[in-house]
């Protein structure tokens, strides 16, 4: 096993991108007997998309603006790990780990690089400044392909563990949401002296295949939180369970049909934004397409799927054996969460003792907040090392 880590470009094939125009040209496009989304995707919607996909969105630019950010690869207990890492001009600044989720990738954090790393360039504070680690789960974009071990929650942490101490980080924050919300969580008992603070976004109110949540038992703001959840474990769980079950059979569809691809990943940005209505006006759809796009290109459509089949196997075995209220156990450094808009997170069920140090809730922003509202998640993250004296208080 080499320890080298090696700077990378992203260059797809121009008959890549050909290919891809192709196949969307040549679409055969299903019949649907619905104008709206109660069965999914409608066809009108996709195909306006599409088109803009195949005739406007221009991949050759967003290529270039994604390797104007520092990248790298290296290779960590026989899995390749693509990450992004852009350091700060301020030399004092706090090493900082962010963890994307599904149906995501490195993409959702680039609204937030330039104001975490150059706050004074916003008109911020410079002791607020962070060195940002993006790293790619493995399994996905350029972390592929997935290694025999498999997707492994804490596998990933201590691969992340690793990767920080070889980019000579020995005290850093970590930031996760989705499913890096649970790398995140895992990453203080693998590395305990090496985190600092664990901030999460993306939680959910209990596991999707639990029991549904008596919603009278809560009020206000936590209520319509609890009534949403439900709605969600009802109707909004099928791609889950079909990819914690058959990975295989639907990795042929997202590996040969970029039009399947797209509909699988903007189904979730319709239902998780917020609000939902206003796709895409709450996510910027070139942003979006680029991952999508990243998704084509690396075939991480199938290994995603076996990554989240491998993850879900991990977490039905470990809540069979730990029916509980879901109380934060962790014990170690402080924790911050950020709820938003078009979450389901409570606070009673996630934290009934009050062990979390830093809990916000805010009125806009959904599922991806570093996409819908970065300026909220940045600030959050300052306010959070801040207030829990991983960097000095501003006067």
């Amino acid at each position: 096993m080499t320890n080298d880590i090696t700077p990378f470009r992203i260059e797809i094939p121009q008959a890549d991108l050909d290919d891809l125009r192709n196949r969307l040209a040549g679409a055969r496009w299903p019949a649907s007997p619905a104008a709206d989304w109660s069965r999914g995707v409608p066809p009108a919607y996709l195909k306006e998309l599409a088109d803009y996909w195949a005739g406007g969105f221009d991949w050759r630019a967003r290529e270039a603006a994604l390797n104007e950010i520092p990248q790298f690869l290296t290779e960590i207990n026989g899995q390749r790990i693509h990450f992004f890492h852009q350091r700060s001009p301020e030399p004092g600044a706090m090493p900082l780990i962010l963890t994307h989720g599904w149906p995501s990738s490195p993409v959702e954090f680039l609204r937030l690089i330039e104001p975490l790393t150059n706050p004074a360039k916003f008109g911020g504070d410079p002791a607020d400044a962070f060195h940002v680690v993006i790293p790619s789960l493995p399994g996905y974009g350029f972390s592929t392909p997935l290694a025999e071990q498999g997707f492994n929650l804490f596998g990933v942490a201590q691969a992340w563990a690793t990767l920080m101490g070889r980019l000579g980080y020995q005290r850093y924050v970590v930031q996760g949401t989705d499913v890096g919300a649970g790398v995140a969580g895992v990453l203080p008992f693998v590395d305990p002296a090496g985190v600092a603070g664990v901030h999460l976004t993306g939680t959910s109110a209990s596991t999707p295949f639990g029991p549904a949540l008596d919603v009278d038992a809560f009020t206000g703001a936590d209520r319509a939180r609890a009534e949403k959840f439900n709605q969600f474990r009802e109707e909004g769980i099928g791609y889950l369970h079909l990819q914690s079950t058959r990975p295989q059979t639907l990795a042929y569809g997202l590996n040969d049909s970029p039009i399947g691809q797209l509909a699988w990943i903007v189904e979730k940005f319709h239902e998780w934004t917020e609000p939902a209505e206003a796709l895409p006006g709450s996510v910027d759809v070139d942003q979006l397409l680029t991952n999508v796009t990243l998704y084509w290109f690396t075939q991480s459509g199938a290994s995603t799927a076996h990554a989240v089949y491998d993850g879900m196997q991990a977490w039905k075995a470990l809540a069979a054996q730990q029916e509980s209220s879901g109380d934060w156990e962790q014990e170690g450094p402080p924790t911050g969460v950020a709820v938003f808009a078009g979450d389901t997170t409570i606070q009673g069920l996630m934290d009934p003792k009050g062990k979390i140090k830093h809990w916000s809730e805010y009125d806009r922003g959904g599922h991806f907040p570093a996409m819908e509202a970065p300026d909220l998640l940045a600030e959050d993250l300052r306010v959070f090392t801040r207030g829990q004296g991983l960097r000095p208080t501003p006067a």
